[in-house]
């Protein structure tokens, strides 16, 4: 994880922070947090927190592409995870506490001493798939115990909302959608030729999804497995609410579309790299 310590007139205080930390150092101006957001995964901030906060509210976007910021009194007594403290902040807090500062953690599961969702993924070296499922899920973990299942696929799991889904990471997401009974080779070569198109390797590809709708189409299910990936269908609502700029023929199933809300719906930084594009009977969208 890319660490920067930031100070304000702190510069010893700054370089020790930076050595147990294996950070950069910054000192402190009028764009330093905006440059650090662009450049990091973590910020410690050596100064008081009402700065950090006025500096922040204009930047932050989404817990899930914003970089942790932890904020730590100038005397080193204290540190406090102000943003991400599930994606890192925490984290930090608890290396400076070996060094003997205080940590304030105060996210629920780690304040109670309960596992989360995200750490569950970090440990694991594996990513949340439908992050919208987390606030459920570790609010569960808050008032008791939470079973997490393995499952080795090849397989087909069908999930209600409050269930949170770790897979393999990788970059990309790619959204399908298909005319009924299109066969398994149309669509790895059309999943192929998006992806060469933008010489995205395979391995990059964090899931295939599509509508739920297309539960059924065999043709579609093995083309995700020669692919080697995770094919995951979503439901109306979860489709329908996605930002995409045009409705497609999907709007005769009660669609807005397939592959491009599919595609953002799962996506980390809810970009389509490549808007959707017919291939024959099929239709691919991918996201980042």
């Amino acid at each position: 994880m890319r660490c920067v310590v930031i100070h304000i007139d702190r510069s010893l205080q700054a370089k020790q922070l930076a050595e147990w930390l294996g950070a950069d150092v910054m000192e402190y101006s009028d764009d330093a947090f905006e440059r650090a957001f662009q450049g990091y995964e973590a910020i410690v901030a050596v100064m008081a927190s009402g700065i950090v906060v006025r500096k922040l509210s204009s930047l932050i976007r989404d817990k899930w592409v914003d970089p942790a910021v932890v904020v730590v009194t100038p005397d080193l007594r204290y540190c406090v995870p102000i943003l991400g403290g599930h994606h890192g902040g925490n984290d930090i807090a608890r290396k400076l506490a070996s060094r003997g500062l205080t940590p304030v953690i105060s996210t629920a599961t780690d304040a109670l001493g309960k596992d989360s969702v995200e750490e569950i993924a970090a440990r694991s070296g594996l990513e949340v798939m439908n992050k919208f499922s987390t606030v459920a899920v570790n609010t569960a973990f808050v008032h008791g115990d939470v079973p997490v299942y393995r499952i080795d696929g090849p397989a087909v799991v069908l999930i209600a909302p409050g269930v949170s889904i770790l897979s393999r990471p990788g970059e990309y997401v790619v959204g399908i959608g298909c005319n009924r009974g299109t066969d398994a080779a149309e669509v790895v070569g059309a999943v192929r030729d998006a992806l060469r198109t933008l010489s995205i390797p395979e391995n990059e590809v964090l899931a295939f999804t599509t509508t739920m709708k297309k539960a059924d189409e065999e043709g579609l299910t093995a083309a995700v497995r020669e692919l080697g990936g995770s094919l995951y269908f979503l439901d109306d609502d979860t489709i329908n609410s996605q930002p995409v700029a045009s409705r497609s023929r999907a709007e005769l199933i009660g669609l807005i579309g397939v592959a491009e809300p599919s595609a953002l719906a799962l996506s980390k930084h809810k970009e389509l790299v490549m808007r959707r594009r017919a291939y024959g009977n099929v239709t691919i969208a991918i996201a980042r």
